[in-house]
């Protein structure tokens, strides 16, 4: 009975585990810990266990895994407390008992301590000292054993200071000075303690005399004071316990005159630096620890030397010893004035949710009174004003405090923010008279003519007062409207401007005014500076900025009790949406717009700050996000916000301009789109502004570019809002938006061909404006300027011409933008960027001629077969010529801008020529045009009638796609995969006449997110189109290139997947796709005949494919495929310059040579020739290739002759003397038995041909070199 009631007992407990294992609630402080705290904390107990176990670290890989994980907690310390004790007390009883057990004097113990010591420092980085050391043993035996360990310690040299290569010498004598701080408190006499004196039988020391123990710890605590490193801050540490113990008066007064000395010192040397560091923060920790009875003693000697050495040029050098001269200083004051609790601070108490929720609850009376308080009624605070005036104030305060404010002057932020802190913990000392003076002083610092450093110190300043209580709310009325003006500080400099650090800082005074005062106080201030938070929150340039006035606005509705719509714009503005600035300017501070009290404050900051921003980028923003504000009050910004832009329009700011001429064509748009009607003297005094702007030659000089690209961008807002023109200012705007397509940079013409768009269509079309005459015409005429930019510019506005425009000419300009998509014959006029303009111009010609006769009322069905025709005639034969445009320049594969906007173009055209065949599918055809001029037309004419789309183009189409997804270029597989990807499944069209369509949609899928532009996925699936005799050839031409490029790791990808598709199905169809490629190859030899483009890589992939065995055992066909290569290298390499190509060429002869087949005699012959050749190189190489041929085909040479031939060709100087080259090439051909006489004249041949060619060539030599490199 038992054993059933606890077997369901067990059974219960394992239900609720499992029920409550989300619930922390309910969790074990383990589980809950190993949550959310130190996560990999089974790894580190179980290498400390080792640890423990063995004494000592025996895998010193564990001691990096640990720090490794700790380093991963810098910005999160606090998680790893619950820890610290688990892991320092174990690991420090191992260095307090080694110690013991081995000795001092072992060499044993510093090998142990080191790694250990590594382990222990890293917790200290991470949680801080104070937390670590409290775990730290602390018997007062262990005092000496620390001094010793950490002498030896110190007598030892630091191997390296590089943390990844640490050997542990500093981290232990970190640990080591952290250990002996806490043991220098222990509460007896050190003399007491010290058993060299005991041992010495003296009876101890004399009064005048210090205990060796003692001077030890003084001895390497000086000599660390002058170290670069940690152990400068933890001996002054050590210093300030051990000096203000009440037993060392003697030793605390030798080290200030010690100190003296160095404050006074006038060497210069970087050790003396360090010292006077080290000796400036001593002193501060010894002031932060020692009492006040005995520091004030030694006030006027330190005060001396900090007050002389703080306006020295060393403390300018360097703002670490400022830094710890402000906080030596700040302390000197504090000792001067007793500590006291003010009674005229500002004291708040703190509630409970509870308590704010009862406080709610109750009425007004009520929460007045269980507010914030004054310590004293009126009458009690004269009283105690009275008594505070009493107080004597020492002389040496007033050079304090101007020390201090002039530290919040300083050049550095560490400075600045700790002169705030002592302001801060100085005031607190003070009476509410001096505080006020100090106050007034802080607000000095905001002046117009102070430096970024002023407001950014003066506002540290303030938030410290605020958070102490030493900011009453009586002076809130002067402190605010300088907080909102810092909140908006940046200043111009040059390109640039500062002042994120002040807006920072000022946010944070935002802050510490939430956490100080009661909501009563703050409910005014709070209404003040809410729209300036929520404006910075939203359109600040830097993310700290918006974070962190985002931050003082929550802390303020959280704090301050109920604030209108509070917390859903806390919501809203959260620190992720805040993170992308195009984010907070259009959705975060729209959103937040929409509340009372913010739309005009959001205008404001726009109109005045960031409009006329130095960064263009954000001139664009705020213009845009000025124009997304318009829903909330359309008559506000058209009457009042457009008024005050159109005058910037002419400012002679560039910025200003530029961002106020943007802001008024968006705000014109904007406007229209709410279906607001601008009055008429508004539509005429923005219809002026572009004239206006031309008259002011504003083109000229510098930021004219800009400007540009602005008038654009305004003419295409008021020609989509069809703001009313006069005939004038029309024909004025198409000349400036001529005038800027015809400019070189792209972004001006990109913006000016979009304001076409919609200015032909509102003032020409629409219209039907005179100025429409002659349009398509001049455009035409100057597709064939002979300035590049202009051609650019034609190219893309006869792309966007509506069909009013094109209805006339069509013809025309589908012809003329066929022949600009091809190469310029002359070199100097070719251009890439005018063939991809013409080809998406002839594109977007295309659609709009379709689309209008699509949604035409009127039909013309023999005007609509001839475009058809035209598109399929001329146009697809234009983009497939376009896929092979590879022009180079020094810009590198320019051409591919070309094929890439060809793929599109193909995909499109496409889909309007499948769109016409379903139109005319009704319609007989009586005539078809002109017959395909598409390559590989082998269809009879009955299938080309069949419609305008047909399995000949389909089959172009899909093979050219296919080619340049198998080509080098990243980005290309990449389009070409999605293009061909788009084609196979669209949505609403389906393409047929694909042949094998269902193995391509095998090879691309229809996923998204696949990774075309990876080599090792992409070649894998597109070498599979090898298979299909329509597609082969395109794209073996394609991969070719990739198998025989310069690129190693595209190289390896291509080759490998194409030897993966060669060796699949081996014993089956293995003869069968040799022989297919073997053809292919040759194709591609005797289509490419003479392009190195082509030729090179496809060389070098013969000789691969040669290497690895295969075209080698194909009997009949081995033979064919060999003499043609062999026809092909003897075109190719005749006077060829190009090294890539001769040492392809003669690797592939000497595999040809090997074979036994009746071929090898003739590619012998041909090899022999290059012996001879110009470059010492080649005739190397080429003898290295005869001298293996020989050894592996005996039948060319008897076997008498073979070792002479040998001897020759090992014994022979190739890359030296010609003429030596040449006669023992000509024993070779005695050897060999072949006839020198033709040879002589095909290897002269050459010669002639090289020389000729080479005559005018003065760089020749330098050519060839770099050619003989492989580029």
């Amino acid at each position: 009975m038992a054993a059933r009631e606890e077997q369901t007992r067990k059974k219960e407990e394992t239900e609720i585990a499992s029920n409550d294992e989300e619930d922390d609630e309910h969790d074990s402080k383990e589980r809950v810990l190993q949550r959310y705290f130190l996560q990999e904390w089974k790894l580190v107990k179980s290498l400390l266990d080792d640890i423990v176990s063995n004494g000592r670290v025996s895998d010193p890989s564990s001691v990096h895994k640990i720090r490794s994980i700790m380093d991963k907690y810098q910005e999160q310390g606090q998680l790893l407390e619950p820890y610290l004790e688990s892991m320092v007390s174990p690991l420090m009883f191992i260095i307090r008992s080694k110690t013991i057990e081995l000795g001092i004097d072992s060499d044993e113990i510093l090998q142990i301590i080191k790694p250990i010591s590594i382990i222990v420092y890293s917790l200290v980085t991470v949680s801080g000292y104070k937390a670590v050391i409290k775990f730290f043993p602390h018997q007062v035996s262990d005092l000496e054993l620390a001094v010793s360990l950490l002498e030896k310690c110190h007598n030892t040299s630091s191997v390296t200071s590089l943390r990844q290569e640490s050997t542990g010498e500093m981290e232990a004598k970190c640990v080591m000075l952290l250990w002996l701080s806490i043991l220098v408190l222990v509460p007896f006499d050190i003399s007491s303690v010290d058993t060299s004196i005991a041992g010495s039988g003296g009876g101890g020391v004399g009064e005048d005399e210090l205990a060796p123990l003692v001077l030890r710890m003084l001895g390497f605590s000086k000599d660390y004071l002058s170290n670069a490193g940690p152990m400068r801050t933890m001996a002054g540490l050590v210093l300030s316990k051990l000096l203000t113990r009440p037993d060392m008066p003697k030793a605390f007064t030798s080290f200030i005159e010690w100190t003296h000395e160095v404050l006074s010192s006038t060497m210069d040397d970087v050790l003396s630096h360090f010292r006077l560091i080290g000796s400036v923060e001593a002193l501060a920790a010894i002031f932060k620890a020692g009492s006040r009875k005995v520091l004030l003693d030694v006030v006027p000697t330190v005060w001396n030397d900090v007050s002389v050495l703080i306006k020295s040029g060393t403390a300018a050098r360097s703002p670490l010893l400022r830094k710890y001269l402000v906080k030596l200083t700040q302390r000197i004051g504090l000792t001067c004035l007793p500590y006291r609790s003010p009674s005229w601070c500002y004291v708040g108490r703190t509630s409970s949710l509870g308590e704010n929720i009862s406080l709610n609850a109750s009425n007004k009376n009520d929460q007045l009174n269980q507010g914030v308080v004054l310590h004293n009624s009126e009458s009690e605070e004269n009283s105690n004003c009275l008594q505070d005036e009493d107080m004597d104030v020492p002389e040496i305060i007033e050079e304090i405090i101007e020390v201090l404010l002039s530290g919040l002057r300083d050049t550095d932020t560490v400075v600045r923010w700790s002169a705030a802190k002592g302001i801060g913990r100085v005031t607190s000392r003070l009476t509410s008279v001096l505080s006020e003076e100090v106050l007034s002083s802080v607000l000095d610092l905001f002046s117009p003519v102070e430096g970024d450093g002023s407001w950014h110190g003066g506002c540290l300043a303030l938030a410290e007062l605020a958070r102490r209580g030493l900011l009453l709310p009586t002076s809130l009325p002067k402190v605010v409207p300088v907080v909102v003006k810092a909140l908006h500080y940046d200043v111009r400099r040059g390109p640039h401007s500062i002042g994120s650090h002040v807006r920072d800082a000022a946010a944070y005074v935002c802050w510490a005014f939430g956490r100080a005062y009661y909501h009563t106080d703050m409910r005014n201030v709070l209404e003040q500076l809410a729209p300036h938070l929520l404006t910075v929150a939203c359109y600040d340039r830097e993310v700290n900025c918006r974070r962190a006035a985002a931050a003082a606005f929550q802390e303020n509705v959280g704090r301050q009790g109920n604030y209108p719509h509070g917390i859903d714009i806390v919501n809203t503005a959260d620190y992720f949406s805040l993170s992308s600035r195009v984010n907070s300017y259009v959705h975060v501070a729209v959103s937040i717009a929409q509340y009372e009290g913010y739309l005009h404050p959001f205008v404001d900051e726009l109109l005045h700050n960031k409009i006329c921003h130095w960064d263009k980028g954000l001139r664009e923003l705020a213009s845009e996000a000025l124009s997304a504000l318009v829903r909330y009050d359309a008559a506000y910004f058209a009457n009042f916000v457009l008024e005050k832009l159109i005058p910037f329009t002419l400012s002679s700011d560039l910025c200003t301009r530029h961002g106020a001429t943007l802001a008024a064509g968006e705000l014109v748009l904007a406007i229209h789109q709410c279906g607001y009607d601008l009055p008429c003297d508004k539509q005429k005094q923005v219809s002026g502004v572009v004239p206006a702007i031309e008259k002011a030659r504003l083109y000229r000089g510098k930021g004219g570019e800009i400007m540009r690209a602005a008038v654009s961008r305004f003419i295409e807002c008021i020609s989509i809002s069809r703001l009313s023109l006069t005939e004038k200012i029309k024909r004025s705007l198409l000349d400036t938006l001529n005038e800027n397509l015809r400019h070189p940079n792209s972004q001006i013409q990109n913006t000016s061909v979009k304001a076409l768009k919609h200015f032909l269509q509102a003032y020409l079309v629409a219209t039907d404006s005179k100025g429409s005459i002659g349009v398509t015409s001049k455009y035409l005429q100057l597709l064939g300027d002979s300035n590049v930019a202009v051609r650019r510019g034609s190219a893309m506005a006869l792309g966007v011409l509506p069909y009013e425009l094109l209805a006339n000419q069509w013809r025309d300009v589908l012809l003329k933008l066929c022949r600009s998509c091809a190469i310029e014959d002359n070199p100097e006029d070719r251009d890439a960027e005018a063939r991809v303009n013409a080809v998406k111009g002839l594109i977007s010609v295309c659609e709009t001629l379709t689309q209008a006769r699509k949604n035409s009322d009127i039909h013309s069905g023999e005007e609509d077969m001839s475009l058809f025709h035209l598109i399929k005639n001329e146009v697809m034969v234009s983009l497939f010529k376009a896929l092979d445009d590879y022009s180079v320049d020094n810009r590198g594969d320019v051409g591919s801008w070309v094929r890439e906007a060809a793929m599109e173009g193909l995909e499109r055209c496409t889909y309007i020529l499948f769109k016409g065949c379903s139109t005319s599918s009704t319609r007989e055809s009586d005539v078809l045009g002109s017959v395909s001029k598409l390559p590989n037309s082998n269809f009879d004419e009955e299938d080309q009638m069949c419609s305008f789309f047909d399995i000949n183009l389909a089959t172009n189409l899909v093979g050219g796609i296919a080619k340049q997804a198998v080509e080098k270029m990243d980005k290309l597989r990449e389009v070409a995969a999605k293009v061909l990807q788009r084609i196979l499944y669209h949505e609403e069209i389906f393409i047929p006449f694909i042949p094998c369509r269902e193995k391509i949609e095998e090879i691309v899928p229809n996923e998204t997110e696949l990774k075309w532009g990876v080599p090792t996925f992409s070649y894998p699936r597109f070498v599979q189109l090898l298979q299909f005799s329509c597609y082969s050839r395109p794209v073996l031409s394609g991969l070719v290139i990739s198998i025989g490029g310069l690129q190693d790791s595209l190289r390896k990808a291509s080759l490998s997947a194409f030897l993966e598709y060669l060796q699949v199905d081996e014993d089956i169809n293995n003869e069968s796709k040799g022989c297919k490629l073997s053809e292919d190859i040759l194709w591609i030899l005797q289509e490419y005949k003479r392009c190195d483009r082509v030729i090179v890589p496809t060389l070098k992939t013969i000789e691969i494919l040669f290497s690895k065995k295969i075209f080698l055992d194909m009997e009949a066909q081995t033979l064919i495929f060999c003499a043609g290569v062999l026809d092909s290298l003897v075109v190719e390499m005749r006077g060829s310059k190009d090294f890539s190509k001769l040492y392809a060429g003669i690797a592939i002869l000497g595999y040809i040579s090997s074979l036994s087949d009746p071929i090898n005699s003739r590619a012998f012959s041909h090899l022999l020739t290059f012996l001879s050749h110009r470059y010492p190189k080649i005739r190397k190489a080429s003898a290295e290739q005869v001298y293996l041929v020989l050894l592996q085909n005996g039948s060319l040479v008897s076997e008498e002759k073979t070792d002479k031939a040998l001897e020759i060709i090992s014994e022979t100087c190739w890359d030296g003397d010609m003429e030596t080259a040449k006669l023992m090439k000509l024993e070779l051909y005695a050897i060999a038995g072949l006839d020198v006489g033709p040879l002589k004249t095909t290897d002269k041949v050459p010669n002639k041909d090289v020389k000729k060619s080479a005559a005018p060539d003065e760089n020749e030599s330098y050519s060839s070199l770099v050619e003989s490199t492989g580029f």
